[in-house]
């Protein structure tokens, strides 16, 4: 079963970013990305990588961001 963590502050995403720990989207409570990396993050922004080209911008006041171990 995995371990699922809401990621609310810089120190979370940073953590994840650091660690390359794969993460869950959410938005209008409906999954939007399962198993991308952080790879920057700004106060408004979280950009994903889920593939060598495959890039996502997610606004942080808008989607939900969960950390998956497991």
């Amino acid at each position: 079963m995995p371990i699922v963590r809401p990621l609310l502050t810089d120190a979370d995403f940073k953590e994840v970013l650091e660690k390359s720990i794969p993460i869950r989207i959410f938005k209008d409570n409906h999954l939007i990305e399962s198993g991308g990396i952080v790879i920057r993050f700004t106060e408004d922004t979280i950009i994903t990588q889920s593939g060598v080209s495959s890039l996502g911008y997610h606004g942080r006041d808008n989607c939900e961001f969960f950390e998956v171990k497991g």
